[in-house]
């Protein structure tokens, strides 16, 4: 996706206005106090040219806003009809539904290029410096250091829709996992939960990690060596060992405080930090706020999550805390003595950068695969409103952003990559493509599988995978949900594909919205009717 830049207007004439004021000012306050007030020979003000000039600047401000307006309000469909000399609006053709989703998609869903790699770069800096100092600091904790400490592997990985080129709005939020390093003396033996059939749905993607001896270690000397970390980090589960993510996680949470004490004072001339423990559902955020003094083009108020992760091998590693569980199955309710707090998740971010990199490769010039994600999650949050708050939590699990990805990821693997049909010119009709695809897993009980732990996989376009994942059974983000949810889902859904155009009208910015054409379901046959 090619990035340009151009002039922002709106920032560009009210600048140069005010500088060129404030040097009129600076003029006469001079003039005042060195008290040269002296009469030029035609009896005018000397300072007059540069108030005229001042003066003039503004005009040409309001002259180009007013233009900018009317080429808003007048052209933005096709050319217009000649021989008519009142602007009315029935000399016009009503504009389509690609040119009002390109226009949403420019106004309120396309983020700067300029702005996001300003945070991303300030982000990594602020994180980079945590971490290190994270990682000097060695163990606090229930083993204060020593041979077997939990510590900082000393690096990070950005993963999320900011890194991936899909991210809508603000850049404000992003994801960082941090990998933690084991102690040399224990090694873990990672299981997958997907083939337990008295488990719910919701956590066959969950795995747990067993201690086991690394190669050439003596079972019963291995066992008395480790026995520190063990009991700091572990809990029992059947007999086993299994390695804590709820330890693991409030071990984290502290390191990271008093990491942050050490280069807070460091940070006081770029930004201001705070943390903000996210409990045993959520991983701690850091909070980059922009000091007072620092006067950045890009002065953002950011939110890192920062996240533990384990290392399985090939990019792949185990996250606490899990994702916030579906209603089919609290986590207090695990069968088999299985304990929530030994549950891990999975991330296969760099898999998933992989493919969509790899399909990139292979789509034609001007594929909008990407921005039809985007709008997709643009068209998820409009549907959102007017949800109470129970409501619109639902709605933002089933729809979440990574089912949204992972659906695009299986329409542009089942089409073996972007046809021609994926330019710009076809915009809205990919996108009903994808709401379409959606309602048939929704409504349908089709599967919606994770797009690396899925049949098959995406083995042959991400590379090798760990051998735990390669034998995982499949993942199916929907299954967690019942019939009833996913069917008011799918319902929302296509009424909020009808009510596009008004919505778009009611939230977007551009007047001209306010003609708007039917909603393109009601031209096809491929959407059902609203059920009452």
């Amino acid at each position: 996706m090619s990035v340009h830049y151009t002039l922002n207007l709106r920032v560009f004439w009210p600048l140069v206005t005010g500088l060129c004021t404030a040097l009129v000012c600076l003029y006469h306050v001079l003039r005042g106090n060195a008290g040269a007030r002296t009469e030029a020979p035609d009896g005018a003000d000397g300072g007059f040219p540069l108030l005229k000039v001042a003066v003039l600047l503004l005009l040409g401000y309001i002259l180009l806003r007013c233009r900018h307006a009317v080429r808003q309000r007048f052209l933005p469909g096709p050319p217009r009809m000649g021989g008519h000399s009142a602007f009315s609006a029935k000399h016009f053709p009503e504009p389509s539904l690609d040119i009002l989703l390109e226009s949403y998609y420019e106004h309120e869903v396309r983020l700067s290029p300029h702005v996001l790699g300003h945070s991303k770069a300030h982000v990594s800096r602020i994180v980079g410096e945590l971490v290190r100092a994270g990682r000097a600091r060695g163990s606090p904790g229930p083993i204060p250091g020593g041979a077997l400490a939990l510590a900082f592997r000393g690096d990070f990985i950005q993963v999320g829709s900011a890194y991936e080129q899909h991210k809508i709005r603000r850049p404000d939020g992003f994801d960082v996992l941090v990998p933690l390093r084991l102690p040399p003396l224990v090694a873990l033996e990672p299981r997958s939960l997907g083939a337990e059939p008295e488990l719910a749905p919701a956590f066959h993607g969950c795995f747990v990690c067993a201690l086991k001896a690394p190669p050439g270690a003596s079972g019963g000397h291995w066992l008395r060596d480790c026995k520190p970390f063990s009991d700091g980090f572990c809990v029992d589960v059947r007999g086993r060992r299994l390695l804590s993510a709820t330890l693991v996680l409030r071990w984290f949470q502290a390191h990271l405080q008093r990491s942050l004490a050490t280069v807070r004072y460091s940070l006081e001339g770029r930004c201001r930090v705070s943390l903000t423990p996210g409990g045993l559902e959520q991983p701690p955020t850091l909070h980059i706020l922009p000091c007072r003094t620092d006067y950045g083009c890009c002065r953002l108020s950011m939110a890192v999550r920062l996240i533990p992760a384990v290392h399985l091998g090939d990019s792949v590693f185990l996250v606490a805390p899990l994702p916030p569980p579906s209603p089919a199955g609290p986590l207090s309710e695990l069968p088999g003595g299985l304990r929530a707090d030994a549950l891990w998740g999975v991330n296969t971010a760099r898999q998933e950068q992989k493919l969509l990199s790899w399909l990139q490769e292979r789509a034609p010039p001007g594929a909008c695969y990407l921005k039809c994600l985007q709008l997709l999650k643009a068209l998820r949050d409009l549907g959102a409103r007017g949800l109470d708050p129970t409501a619109a939590a639902q709605w933002g699990r089933i729809l979440s952003s990574y089912v949204l990805k992972s659906a695009l990821l299986a329409v542009l693997q089942r089409e073996g990559a972007p046809a021609p049909g994926w330019d710009e010119a076809h915009l809205g009709d990919r996108l009903e493509e994808l709401v379409q695809f959606l309602r048939d897993c929704l409504l349908r009980r089709r599967t919606l599988f994770h797009c690396v732990l899925g049949p098959g996989g995406a083995a042959a376009e991400v590379g090798p995978l760990p051998k735990v994942l390669r034998e995982a059974a499949p993942v199916d983000l929907l299954a967690a949900f019942d019939r009833q949810v996913r069917e008011l889902t799918a319902a929302r859904l296509l009424s909020t594909w009808r009510r596009l155009p008004q919505l778009l009208r009611a939230y977007g910015g551009p007047r001209y919205l306010v003609r708007c054409p039917p909603p393109r379901s009601q031209r096809t046959q491929g959407f059902p009717e609203d059920e009452p």
